[in-house]
């Protein structure tokens, strides 16, 4: 007689081979009747387990990967940062998976990882990424998955965020004290649940304030820095009323340092600018640059401790994990009147 396998088992009682595994492991997130049911067919059937297979499953790589879009990000320097530190108190190597916006190459890796390189997975996806399947598929491989900061919201597990919609609130009313009426958003993909919480944010406090919410004055982030810039200049050409910039994420703000400077409009003069950013250098720009500053750092840690305590006690992470931690605003002045552009900055919580 063939032996039975659980492929076998898991298609006589239309499950999963991974719920069949589990309820023959007496994991504590399968039901009770299913339990029964597994190992009722099982032992009906003489199912027994491959010891070799089972010592395989139970090895582990002592890795973790990470996935994020970019580097040049001074966020993701930092929630590497705090990644590694959690990952070396765990006796575990950190795989650095970066994906440059690209949904293919977030698509390859997936694949990669599938085959078991990894015991856990933090993810922070692509703007590109609409399409979520690949990263359901492998939690469906029994790989642990935390989000953090750029999150996949219909995914059962834990997610890691700033206050996304307070801050683009907080940077947007900031702007409209210091005197702005005609404010220009730069957004990111509006695939990403921070683009959209920013966004609304930002529309929010216009409409607290009593001012319109404008289309014409939302840009979406292009593919290269130069790409941001040109854009930048030519709604500012078209709309010479805007007097202030709300930048989503560092290198928006960057260039709309540069599309001002290329036209010669003064910041904070002409125009105000706030953006998003843990740059250290924001306080040497010329003028110094006014950030939303986001705990890369803690953002970064607080996921891995949660993946690691899913590793550790070999758990399935529930949403019920899932953080959201304070981000700051630090005035500098890029958004100060002129006659107090040489003020220190100072930050408002």
């Amino acid at each position: 007689m063939k032996p039975i396998n659980l492929k076998k088992l898991a298609q006589e009682l239309d499950l999963s081979v991974a719920t069949v595994s589990r309820a023959l492991n007496d994991r504590y997130d399968i039901s009770q009747a299913t339990k029964d049911r597994v190992r009722a067919l099982a032992n009906k059937l003489n199912y027994e387990p491959n010891p070799y297979a089972s010592s395989l499953r139970r090895q582990k790589s002592k890795t973790i990967g990470v996935v994020i879009p970019e580097v040049a990000n001074h966020f993701f320097s930092l929630a590497i940062n705090g990644i590694e530190e959690v990952a070396r108190s765990n006796n575990y190597h950190v795989l650095i998976y970066l994906t440059h916006e690209d949904y293919q190459r977030e698509l390859a890796m997936a694949r990669l990882l599938a085959s078991g390189r990894v015991d856990g997975l933090l993810v922070s996806v692509a703007s590109e990424s609409a399409d979520f399947a690949h990263l359901e598929f492998l939690r469906e491989r029994g790989i642990p998955i935390v989000f953090f900061d750029r999150v996949y919201d219909e995914m059962p597990t834990a997610k890691v965020t700033t206050d996304d919609f307070e801050s683009g609130y907080k940077a947007t009313r900031h702007l409209l004290e210091a005197g702005c009426r005609h404010i220009l958003h730069l957004a990111v993909s509006q695939n990403l649940s921070i683009g959209r919480r920013r966004m609304e944010g930002y529309v929010q406090a216009l409409a607290d304030a009593g001012r319109p919410y404008e289309e014409s004055l939302v840009l979406l982030a292009r593919e290269t820095k130069q790409q941001d810039v040109i854009q930048i200049q030519q709604l500012l050409e078209a709309h010479p009323e805007v007097d202030g910039i709300f930048a989503s994420v560092e290198s928006q703000a960057m260039s709309s340092y540069e599309a001002c400077r290329n036209l010669g409009r003064s910041i904070p003069g002409d125009i105000k600018i706030i953006g998003f950013s843990n740059l250290e250098i924001a306080a040497l720009l010329d003028p110094p640059l006014t950030t939303i500053t986001q705990p890369a750092y803690s953002i970064g840690k607080e996921a891995a401790k949660i993946l690691f305590l899913a590793i550790s006690k070999n758990r399935v992470i529930s949403p019920t994990q899932s953080l959201v931690l304070k981000s700051e605003l630090v005035v500098r002045a890029s958004t100060l009147p002129a006659p107090q552009a040489a003020r220190p900055a100072y930050t408002l919580t």
